[in-house]
C-alpha cells in the first residue's frame, strides 16, 4: 500500500486508490484489491474530486497493463472502514464558470469508470459501507458486486440536489435492475426527502449479487470472487426486459411523481428520467455522452447551487448553531421528566431514552393515561427488537429506563423536565408551578410549545431563568429540527443545556427569539394563511396548488391533513392575535374544525379526493376573485418574503441561513430551492418586496 494516503489539492481531500495483491484460493490466481481511502476516519467519507479521479484512472491503467501481461486475474474495489465512497467532491462547483469546465468534470468521471468496466479481467465491487452517487456508480461499473448487511445507506441522491447521476448511473442501473427499480433509486427515493437504501434493501432490489455478514465481509467477498473467477460460482441475474411499453410505464410514473413534487421547476429529475428512458436502446458511449451534456447544463444551474447551499447548511451550519452559548456552561442531564403521556410526550420519552440513555419519568393526570404512554414506548422498543434493530439486552435496558407515575415526585432528582401538555398558556403555567415545587433549583424546565410565549410561561416562577423552549417537530423520531427558544430571562446555563441536549438527541438545533410560533410555524402559518385566503376569495384549489408545487414537500391542503385542522386553526389564530391581519384566519378552516374533519381530502380507492361534506359546506364569496397560476405564485412568495424580512428585523432568526435551515429540517422544504430565501432571490421576489436580495449573488446561485 502507498505510504501517504492523505492529500489536499485545491481544497479537495483526495481519495487515493491503494492497491495490494491478494492470492485467491486454489488456482484462481491473483486479485488486485483497490482500497479507496482519503486518509481520514469514517467521519470524513471518501469522495471523488478531479485529483482523486485522475489517481483512480492512473491505477486502473496500470492494472490493465498487468492484466494483459497475465500478472493479475481479477480486480476488486472496496472502501475504508464503514465507508465505500459517497460520490463526487462538489466543493469546487462554485468556482466553475464555463460549460467546458463542467464537461471536463463529467468526462473525467466517465473515462475512469469506463476503464474499470473495460478491464480484461473480472472486476468486483465489495461494498463494505456507505455508498452514494459516484460511489454507487463505481460499484455499477464493476462486473460483480457484494454488499455488507451493515451498509446503512446506499443512494443515488443527485436529483435531490438538482443534478443527475452523471457518471453512468442513469445507464448502468436500469440495465442491471430494470427501469422501475432504477427509477425508485434515481427518482422516487430522492423525491421522498432523500430516502436511503440499507445493504439488504439494495441487494433485494438487485443492485448486488451477494449479501454478506459484516464481521468477515472482505474475506468472504474475496473468497467468493475467487470462485467466480474459477467458474465454481455462476452469477445469475433476472433478464432486464426491453419491452418499450414497460419502460414507458416506469418513466411515466416517475415523471408524474416529479411533477407533483416539483411542478417541473427543478430540471434535474426530468433530465434523469430522459436519460433512463434512453438507456433502453443507447450504447454505453451514447449514454455517457448524454450524461456529460446533462451534467454540464445542470452544474451551471441555480437549482444545483441552491442544493449545494442547502447541503452546506445541513452539514456545516447545523453543527455550529449560531448564537449558542459556551457549551461548557451546560449542565449534565442524568434524568429526564416528561409532563404528559400523550402521543407527543410518548415520542419524546422514547427519543430521550434511546439517545441520552438516561432514566425518563412520564406523568399524567390518571393511571390510564400514564399506562397508555409508557405502553407506547415499550411497544416501540419491542418493535425494534423484533425487527432486529436492537438486541435483547439493549431492549431490556431501554424498557427499564422509561417509567410513569401520576405524581410529579419522581422529578425531584431530574436535571431536565419537558412539558408536552395541551397548548394553552394557563395550563402550562399551572404545570410549571407544580413542577417547580418538586425539582431542584438547577433543574432546567423546557416547554415543547409550538407557538406560545416562553417568557409569559415563566413569568410567575421563582426561577424563570431556567425555562427554555424545546420545540420538536412531528414525527419526533424523523424530523431533524429542534427550535430552541430563549425567553427574556432564560440564562446561558439553561440555554447551553438545551443545546447540549439537542446535540445528544442528534437534532439540528437553531436558536430562536421568543416570538409567536417561532420560525417554522410562523412561516408555514403565513404560507397557509395566504393560500387559504386566495382560495377563500375564489381561486380554485387546483390552480392554487399548482402555483405553489415544489415549494413545500406536499400541497398545502394535504399538509393540513397531516398537521390536523384544529392545530392549524390554533396556529393561525395565535398568529392573528400576535401580528394582526397579515395572518388570515380562514372561515372555511373554522368550518372544517366545526365539522370535526381530519383534513380537506379523504382517500377513496387509494386516491385523494375532496371530502364531499367539506365541498358542500365551502363558504363562497359574493364577488369571487379568481387568480391564475402566476398571480397566485407571486402573491404567496411575496408575503413569505415580507415575513422573512420582518423576522430578520425582529431578530427572530439570526440570519437568512437559519430560516432556510429551519424550513429544510423542520418542514421538508426542497434542497434545490435552498429552503426559501434562495428561491425568493432567484425569482426576483426579494428585490421587488424587500428592495434587496436576502443572500449575496453566488451564495446559493450561479454568480452573474
Amino acid at each position: 500500500m502507498s505510504e501517504n494516503t492523505t492529500s489536499k489539492a485545491h481544497g479537495e481531500t483526495v481519495t487515493r486508490a491503494l492497491v495490494q495483491d491478494v492470492a485467491l484460493a486454489g488456482d484462481a490466481g491473483t486479485l488486485a484489491l483497490i482500497t479507496l481511502d482519503n486518509g481520514f476516519d469514517h467521519t470524513k467519507p471518501n469522495t471523488f474530486g478531479p485529483e482523486g479521479i485522475a489517481a483512480l484512472q492512473g491505477v486502473i491503467d496500470t492494472l490493465r497493463t498487468r492484466a494483459e501481461a497475465g500478472e493479475i486475474q481479477a480486480v476488486g474495489i472496496t472502501g475504508k472502514p464503514f465507508i465505500f465512497a459517497v460520490g463526487a467532491d462538489l466543493t469546487g462547483v462554485p468556482t466553475l464558470s464555463s460549460r467546458e469546465q463542467a464537461l471536463e468534470i463529467a468526462r473525467a468521471g466517465h473515462t475512469a469508470f469506463a476503464a474499470i468496466n473495460d478491464l480484461p479481467v473480472p472486476t468486483f465491487a465489495f461494498v463494505n459501507g456507505a455508498a452514494m452517487g459516484g460511489g454507487v456508480e463505481v460499484a455499477l461499473s464493476c462486473d460483480y458486486r457484494t454488499i455488507s448487511g451493515a451498509v446503512p445507506a446506499l443512494a443515488l441522491p443527485e436529483t435531490f440536489l438538482g443534478l443527475v447521476p452523471g457518471w453512468g448511473g442513469c445507464y448502468l442501473l436500469p440495465n442491471l435492475v430494470g427501469p422501475a427499480n432504477a427509477l425508485k433509486v434515481i427518482i422516487e427515493n430522492p423525491m421522498n426527502t432523500n430516502r436511503m437504501l440499507s445493504g439488504p434493501a439494495a441487494f433485494k432490489l438487485g443492485m448486488a449479487d451477494l449479501l454478506l455478514e459484516p464481521a468477515d465481509f472482505l474475506e468472504e467477498s474475496i473468497a467468493w470472487a475467487g470462485k467466480v473467477v474459477t467458474g465454481d460460482v455462476t452469477v445469475e441475474r433476472p433478464e432486464v426486459s426491453r419491452d418499450e411499453s414497460e419502460w414507458d410505464a416506469a418513466t411515466k410514473a416517475a415523471k408524474g411523481l416529479v411533477l407533483a413534487k416539483t411542478a417541473g421547476r427543478s430540471p434535474g429529475p426530468l433530465r434523469a428520467i430522459e436519460l433512463v428512458s434512453a438507456a433502453r436502446t443507447a450504447t454505453r458511449d451514447e449514454a455517457f455522452a448524454a450524461e456529460d451534456q446533462a451534467l454540464a447544463d445542470l452544474l451551471l444551474g441555480d437549482e444545483l447551487r441552491a442544493g449545494l447551499y442547502s447541503f452546506d447548511l445541513v452539514q456545516k451550519r447545523a453543527k455550529r448553531p449560531a448564537g449558542a452559548p459556551d457549551k461548557a456552561l451546560a449542565r449534565k442531564v442524568t434524568k429526564v421528566g416528561i409532563v404528559g403521556a400523550g402521543l407527543m410526550a410518548s415520542q419524546l420519552a422514547l427519543l430521550f431514552a434511546r439517545n441520552l440513555r438516561v432514566p425518563v419519568v412520564m406523568t399524567d393526570l390518571d393511571e390510564d393515561r400514564v399506562a397508555k404512554g409508557v405502553g407506547y414506548v415499550h411497544a416501540e422498543i419491542a418493535k425494534s427488537l423484533e425487527a432486529g434493530k436492537i438486541g435483547q439486552d439493549r431492549a431490556n435496558h431501554l424498557t427499564g429506563l422509561v417509567t410513569g407515575s401520576t405524581s410529579k415526585d419522581g422529578f425531584a432528582d431530574a436535571d431536565l423536565v419537558v412539558e408536552a401538555v395541551f397548548e394553552e398558556i394557563s395550563v402550562k403555567k399551572q404545570v410549571w408551578a407544580e413542577v417547580e415545587a418538586v425539582v431542584s433549583p438547577e433543574c432546567v424546565l423546557a416547554s415543547n410549545t409550538s407557538s406560545l410565549s416562553i417568557t409569559e410561561m415563566a413569568a410567575d416562577l421563582q426561577h424563570p431563568e431556567r425555562v427554555v423552549g424545546l420545540h420538536f417537530f412531528n414525527p419526533v423520531a424523523v424530523m431533524p429540527l429542534l427550535e430552541i427558544i430563549r425567553g427574556e430571562k432564560t440564562d446561558d446555563a439553561a440555554l447551553a443545556t438545551a443545546f447540549a441536549t439537542g446535540k445528544g438527541l442528534k437534532k439540528t438545533t437553531i436558536l430562536v427569539k421568543d416570538s409567536a410560533s417561532f420560525i417554522v410555524n410562523r412561516l408555514l402559518g403565513r404560507f397557509m394563511g395566504e393560500f387559504s385566503k386566495i382560495v377563500d376569495e375564489g381561486t380554485p384549489v387546483a390552480v392554487a396548488e399548482k402555483a405553489v408545487a415544489g415549494l413545500a414537500p406536499m400541497p398545502p391542503f394535504v399538509l393540513l391533513g397531516l398537521v390536523g385542522p384544529a392545530i392549524a386553526l390554533h396556529n393561525s389564530e395565535t398568529l392573528h392575535r400576535a401580528f394582526g391581519d397579515r395572518f388570515h384566519v380562514s372561515p372555511n378552516l373554522q368550518k372544517m374544525v366545526e365539522l370535526g374533519k381530519r383534513g380537506y381530502y379523504t382517500q377513496v380507492g387509494g386516491r385523494f379526493v375532496v371530502d364531499p361534506e367539506i365541498e358542500a359546506a365551502h363558504i363562497t364569496p359574493d364577488h369571487p376573485v379568481e387568480l391564475d397560476v402566476a398571480e397566485v405564485r407571486e402573491r404567496v412568495l411575496s408575503v413569505l418574503a415580507e415575513e422573512v424580512a420582518l423576522m430578520l428585523k425582529e431578530g427572530v432568526a439570526q440570519a437568512p441561513m437559519d430560516i432556510d435551515l429551519a424550513l429544510i429540517t423542520g418542514a421538508g422544504f426542497q434542497f434545490w430551492n435552498g429552503g426559501l430565501t434562495p428561491l425568493l432571490d432567484r425569482e426576483g421576489i426579494s428585490e421587488k418586496v424587500v428592495g434587496q436580495r436576502f443572500l449575496p449573488p453566488g451564495a446559493a446561485s450561479v454568480p452573474a
